[in-house]
């Protein structure tokens, strides 16, 4: 096993910012060019499963990053790289998730909110507007922006290989491969 370092990679930033997308092609380049064990969570993904019994209020969204920091620092501590893509909209629960996991970048995914609402291709920014979706983050619930993130990915200016190769550059600058 080549990283017996695990760590954390967390995406975090508004829906539709490209959390996901930067985080699929960061997989796929550890596993085509380093070899090592990473594991994908995506928040759609763990709330068919992991989460399916939780809502949106910000008690069962701390709940979910509680669960999904659980599954994380179980496999970082297994020598795993774990990249996570989730909202996680609030400072605290992200810096509680850091201190639990150990090992973790903070990746902050930056795109403006009106691009993210150009790329919603499931038209829940619409249904947020209308009122249909209540406590959407970056609608009517905030998102904290983290003050001091590992990465900054800025998916409106850059292509998803430039995203992913900054992270790529972090995990070998720190020694993860």
């Amino acid at each position: 096993m080549k990283n017996e370092n695990g760590v954390t990679v967390w995406f975090t930033g508004l829906p539709c910012s490209g959390k996901t997308v930067a985080a699929d092609r960061v997989r796929d380049i550890l596993l085509t060019e380093y070899d090592v064990n990473v594991e994908r969570l995506d928040g759609d993904i763990v709330r068919k499963s992991l989460t399916s019994d939780l809502g949106f209020s910000k008690e069962d969204r701390n709940q979910n990053i509680m669960r999904v920091t659980f599954v994380a620092k179980l496999l970082t501590r297994n020598g795993v790289i774990v990249l996570l893509s989730f909202v996680s909209p609030y400072i605290a629960r992200r810096e509680q998730s850091k201190k639990e996991i150990g090992k973790m970048l903070e990746t902050f995914v930056h795109c403006p909110l009106d691009v993210c609402e150009q790329r919603d291709v499931k038209g829940i920014y619409k249904l947020a507007r209308d009122g249909i979706i209540k406590d959407f983050t970056g609608i009517d619930d905030p998102y904290e922006e983290p003050p001091n993130p590992d990465i900054v990915l800025h998916t409106h200016e850059e292509t998803v290989e430039e995203s992913a190769r900054k992270v790529i550059a972090k995990l070998r600058e720190e020694g993860y491969i």
